[in-house]
């Protein structure tokens, strides 16, 4: 394998720093541009650090200057003005183009199991999943019309040992061990496919540098889909209490936190099951191997090791005894 020069635009976050871990890890010359604010995920020794508001053109084309990338992996572009920032930076200086996109962006709800990427893009509920879609088409009408050397990939729900998968967050596993009810939407049987950081990062890095994946869009999801009760009772299980699970509708979730009802109707709500056999075709060293019941002991024990991540919110608190209440009377 010949070592690329790699830009990851972003790098530090739960789905990138375990991209650019796997970058250094085969050998590739890893360059990072962020703001240099977040330190929760250290980056390996050897990599390149940039720092700029990605989002202020002339600090980025100030630390970038006239480099050329053979690999550009864009973590932080979420409107079609950030992507056309890039297309207009980057054109004619990199080989390879890899936007991250979201997994939100797929038909909601799916017709049709599992979700495959040809299923149609459309999501009515989520103003960040149609901003994500219209990136996309941004960026194919850029390598049609211009030859863009653009590859799309979709993430579903990744998790890395610093995030709570469940709506309620720090406060529900205060909640387990206080012997006090959480939350989960629906009736906690909807299959929501899941994927440790560490499983992404194979998949994703396996793209770079191939010609045959100009101009096409992959998923990169585990193939691990427990229901949320599950996910709910490992966490318990991990943090050591057995929880007690209080089934509310999605609809009355919505009305005690609105600002949830993007994600609970545009995402959450849904049956989430991929078909992966695109990725692992090319790449058939991509195979998630972390089960949610492992990630959980991560989360907990990272969280219990830091404590300034156990914070309740007393708000978010009394709102999930509302939510309770309304279907316990």
């Amino acid at each position: 394998m010949t070592a690329q020069r790699i830009l990851f635009i972003g790098g530090s976050g739960v789905i990138s720093a375990a991209s650019v871990t796997r970058a250094v890890a085969l050998g590739h010359q890893v360059t990072v541009l962020n703001r240099g604010r977040s330190h929760e995920r250290p980056l390996p020794d050897s990599v390149e650090v940039l720092q700029a508001d990605v989002h202020d053109d002339a600090a980025v084309r100030s630390v970038l200057g006239d480099r050329e990338f053979d690999v550009v992996a864009q973590f932080t572009a979420f409107t079609p003005a950030h992507v056309q920032a890039d297309i207009d930076r980057f054109a004619g200086r990199v080989g390879q183009y890899v936007f991250i996109s979201s997994a939100a962006a797929y038909q909601k709800p799916p017709l049709r199991y599992p979700i495959t990427e040809s299923t149609p893009l459309r999501n009515p509920f989520s103003a960040y999943a149609r901003d994500k879609i219209a990136c996309e088409d941004l960026l194919t009408a850029a390598y049609r019309e211009h030859a863009f050397p653009v590859t799309v990939v979709r993430p579903s729900h990744t998790y890395d040992h610093t995030r709570l998968p469940t709506l309620g967050q720090w406060n529900d596993i205060a909640r387990m061990r206080e012997g006090r009810p959480v939350v989960v939407h629906g009736d906690g049987t909807t299959p929501w496919t899941i994927t440790h950081t560490t499983d992404f990062a194979v998949g994703f890095v396996g793209l770079f540098g191939r010609r045959d994946v100009i101009g096409d869009t992959f998923h990169i999801t585990g193939d691990h889909a427990p229901t949320w009760d599950q996910i709910t009772t490992w966490l318990g299980e991990a943090a050591g209490v057995q929880a007690d699970l209080v089934h509310v509708p999605s609809e009355v979730i919505a009305r005690v936190k609105p600002e949830w009802s993007a994600d609970l109707f545009g995402d959450r709500m849904h049956p989430m099951v991929f078909d992966n056999t695109k990725i692992r075709t090319l790449i058939p060293e991509f195979r998630p191997i972390v089960p949610f019941w492992i990630g959980a002991q991560e989360i907990i024990a990272h969280h219990d090791a830091t404590p300034a991540l156990q914070v309740v919110d007393a708000q978010l608190d009394a709102d999930l005894d509302r939510m309770i209440a309304a279907v316990r009377g």
